[in-house]
């Protein structure tokens, strides 16, 4: 017996928005039931995240954002300004706790969503549709079966890749002594930071009034750092960068997104899915999760409603994932300056149609016009390299 027609797995970003997809109001539909599962409470529950993103005013979430900014600034190298507005599009900021309790009301008005705490240890085909196996925090077994499983959880390996670099950040909520930040404005990238060998690094201040904000560490390299480096790092660039004076840490974050051409599978079995980053959807050149996992999990219940398919669209376009795979490559080869890079695209292409290019959501005519501004040379030794490049799988 089905105890649901879709088994979700995982309560992060990816999981929560499916569930609320699932559960949105569609006359003469279906209701479908649902079971999200996710992990007990306790010291390896994930802290409380950010994610931004960028869209028009009047999104359905913005009733839950922390702010939101009509300007964007990116400082380069040497310290040139280049502050842009990308009318219509707002970008914006939602804590993960606001976006659950959002999905949270949505799920409680819905009779036929289960919520449950439980470690998954497997998910795999059965006969009739897909099987969880877990264990609650007592140690109980957990047995699920559903038409569909949705899962987000990450595997212990990276998909095969020519290139893979991560994301990762530390970042400190701050309130300063003094007013120091301008609310109206948003740094996106601040490359006045020193730069790794191989990728990138820059700083990144989400002003939420005149004496806070949320002031990041960020780089794109091979490897995370150590806690001790990231503080470091913070601390110079508050200190000697931003010369914030005096201020005291209300809150820290910390992660890392993976950076890849690899191909993650969307499909793991004739019932099983994965969903989110573990999906693909994280933009490998630029980190970017949260947009696109909108539209990935709004088409997986919009085919689930349908005609009863709800195999996951690829997040990405082909082109889109090989323009990827080149700058992945050109950056972690050292043959393009990542600061110099970003900062020269900033300052000759229109912010809207830039931030629509790193969210993979332009034509080819705007991608080869924004192409003219990159590295030409470094760029085609680059794509003449990559057919030749062995993949290898790196742990997550």
């Amino acid at each position: 017996m089905r105890d649901a027609d879709a088994v979700i797995v995982g309560a992060g970003a990816a999981g929560l928005s499916l569930a609320y997809r699932l559960c949105a109001p569609a006359a003469g539909a279906h209701r479908l039931g649902i079971v999200l599962v996710d992990a007990p409470r306790g010291p390896h529950t994930p802290p409380e995240r950010t994610w931004c993103y960028w869209e028009p005013p009047g999104g359905e979430f913005d009733d839950a954002l922390t702010a939101a900014w009509d300007d964007l600034r990116v400082y380069g190298p040497a310290g040139e300004e280049t502050l842009g507005r990308p009318a219509p599009l707002r970008y914006k900021m939602l804590r993960s706790d606001a976006f659950a309790s959002v999905v949270g009301a949505r799920l409680s008005a819905h009779p036929s969503v289960v919520r449950i705490e439980a470690t998954v240890d497997s998910v795999r085909d059965v006969p009739d549709g897909a099987e969880v196996r877990a264990h609650d925090a007592a140690g109980r077994p957990v047995t699920l079966r559903a038409r569909w499983a949705f899962d987000s959880r990450p595997g212990p390996r990276l998909p095969p890749a020519r290139t893979t670099l991560r994301q990762h950040f530390r970042g400190w909520f701050v309130r300063t002594r003094r007013p120091v930040f301008d609310p109206a404005v948003a740094d996106l990238m601040d490359f006045r930071v020193p730069q790794p060998a191989h990728g990138l690094a820059f700083g990144y201040v989400l002003p939420l009034d005149p004496r806070a904000a949320l002031v990041e560490y960020t780089e794109f390299s091979r490897r995370p750092l150590e806690t001790a480096a990231y503080e470091r790092a913070l601390r110079h660039y508050t200190a000697n960068v931003r010369k914030l004076g005096d201020f005291h840490i209300t809150a820290v974050e910390q992660g890392a997104i993976p950076m890849t051409d690899g191909r993650f599978p969307r499909r793991v079995g004739r019932s099983v899915f994965r969903i989110g980053t573990a999906g693909g959807a994280t933009r490998p050149s630029t980190g970017y999760t949260f947009a696109s996992v909108q539209r990935q999990t709004a088409a997986i219940a919009a085919g689930l409603r349908r005609h009863g398919s709800p195999v996951p669209p690829p997040p990405h376009t082909r082109w889109v994932r090989a323009l990827d795979a080149v700058l992945l490559r050109a950056l972690d080869s050292g043959r393009v300056d990542g600061a110099a890079f970003f900062s020269t695209l900033f300052g000759a292409v229109p912010t809207e149609r830039l931030l629509r290019f790193l969210d993979g959501r332009t034509g080819l005519w705007e991608d080869l016009t924004i192409g003219l501004r990159t590295p030409v040379l470094p760029m085609l030794r680059t794509v003449a390299e990559l057919p030749l490049l062995p993949r290898r799988s790196d742990p997550w």
